[in-house]
């Protein structure tokens, strides 16, 4: 005689796999790649091993996850945290819902209301005009929290929760505030506010009035605009800007990439604090 199943352990027994790409939930995660579909259902889509594990790592629990046999084999020790059980899926489906062209074999979703949330007086942050490229966006965002931004701003531009940036990012839009106004108005007024609370607001420019970037103090509240890839920041953005700072480089290039640039100058906040000036 069979034992009996208590409710509990029937809850924790895998679903059955899906095969067939016509499968409803095929519609619905695709549906994610675009900014429409994750407004409706209010979801984001991370592929790929390294995402769950900084899910899981920020104590963050996806609301599902699809995976193959293989992947599911191969990674066993990512199963036992998660509260739902992963739903098996032949590779054909997960690359039908993946935005990847060679899926690792997991992809997942995370309600928005899951992402960390701004708060009022952030000492420091990043105000981005209108960047278009999401790998510049996601490169941008990695470099942020890496140099301990505490939000991000955005005018318009790529959309922080799409595919292509959470990838760049490596997952930092899941532990870094990011709020995007549609436009660069929003920004604006975001700016005017913390600059008469008392924030420097600092500009970036290729011109021999700037100061080299390290002579500012960054050690105190501040917000770094960067412009648009092509051109530059707005005049409007830079008439608000207190302080205007230039990165000094070989005049073999005209400038830099803004995600390169964002380096240095994000970065040397950390330096200051670190290690003082004698």
């Amino acid at each position: 005689m069979c034992a009996a199943i208590n409710s509990s352990e029937f809850r924790r027994l895998p679903p059955e796999p899906i095969t067939s790409r016509r499968n409803p939930l095929v519609a619905r995660l695709r549906a994610l790649h675009q900014a429409r579909g994750r407004r409706e259902q209010g979801l984001l889509l991370l592929e790929g091993t390294h995402l769950l594990q900084e899910l899981l790592r920020l104590q963050l629990q996806p609301q599902q996850v699809l995976a193959t046999a293989a992947w599911m084999a191969a990674h066993a020790e990512l199963l036992a945290p998660l509260a739902q059980p992963v739903q098996p899926v032949g590779e054909a489906v997960l690359e039908a819902v993946a935005t990847t062209e060679t899926p690792d074999g997991v992809v997942m979703t995370l309600p928005v209301s899951a992402l960390p949330r701004a708060l009022d007086g952030a000492p420091f942050v990043l105000a981005l005009d209108q960047l278009q490229d999401p790998g510049n966006l996601g490169t941008l965002l990695r470099t942020a929290l890496a140099a301990g931004v505490h939000q991000v701003w955005q005018a318009g531009g790529a959309d922080p929760h799409q595919p292509k940036v959470l990838r760049a990012s490596a997952g930092a839009v899941l532990a870094l505030p990011v709020l995007r106004d549609p436009d660069r108005q929003g920004l604006m007024q975001r700016l005017e506010r913390a600059r008469a609370a008392g924030h420097q607001l600092v500009a970036t420019l290729v011109a021999p009035s700037a100061e080299p970037y390290w002579q500012l103090d960054w050690t105190r509240p501040t917000v770094l605009l960067l412009g648009n890839e092509g051109a530059g920041l707005h005049p409007q953005l830079e008439a608000l800007a207190t302080h205007r700072v230039t990165i000094p480089h070989s005049p073999a290039v005209e400038s830099l990439n803004v995600a390169v640039a964002a380096g240095p100058l994000l970065l040397e906040r950390w330096r200051q604090e670190r290690m003082p000036a004698n």
